[in-house]
């Protein structure tokens, strides 16, 4: 996270962070950024905030530009599940089991890896640098 310039404090809980997935969910199809998504994680990381908690998730919406009325509504109807199940089943079916996963063709990278584990992932996968070019095969 130092590498990457990522906030990052000392978390002494682990929170469940459905809510926070069903409302980024909904967050999605509401905005034209990841405003969101990056309050979530800096209440977490670098907070450790309850991203569990309703009353969080609509502060963090309303600081999106979001209203957090409508997103207390949401969650409490949990009128987004549907979308995270579908997700989470998509996850199940392909072996995605931690996040981050990498997937191109048949290779697979689990969790946060350095950029030289990821050079290596998409290079094996045959991604082609700038650089280079790859020869036509008949």
């Amino acid at each position: 996270m130092d590498d990457e310039g990522l906030p990052y404090g000392r978390r002494t809980h682990t929170y469940n962070s459905r809510f926070a997935q069903e409302l980024a969910s909904w967050a999605d199809t509401q905005l034209e950024d990841d405003r969101l998504h990056g309050l979530i994680y800096r209440a977490y990381f670098a907070e450790g905030r309850n991203i569990g908690d309703p009353a969080v998730l609509a502060e963090l919406a309303g600081r999106a530009g979001l209203s957090g009325d409508v997103a207390l509504a949401r969650l409490d109807a949990r009128a987004d599940r549907g979308v995270v199940d579908a997700d989470w089943a998509l996850s199940r079916g392909t072996g995605v089991t931690a996040v981050p996963t990498f997937v191109a063709g048949q290779h697979r990278v689990v969790g946060a890896q350095p950029e030289t584990m990821l050079r290596k992932f998409v290079e094996a996968a045959g991604a082609v640098s700038r650089g280079s070019r790859r020869e036509p095969t008949s």
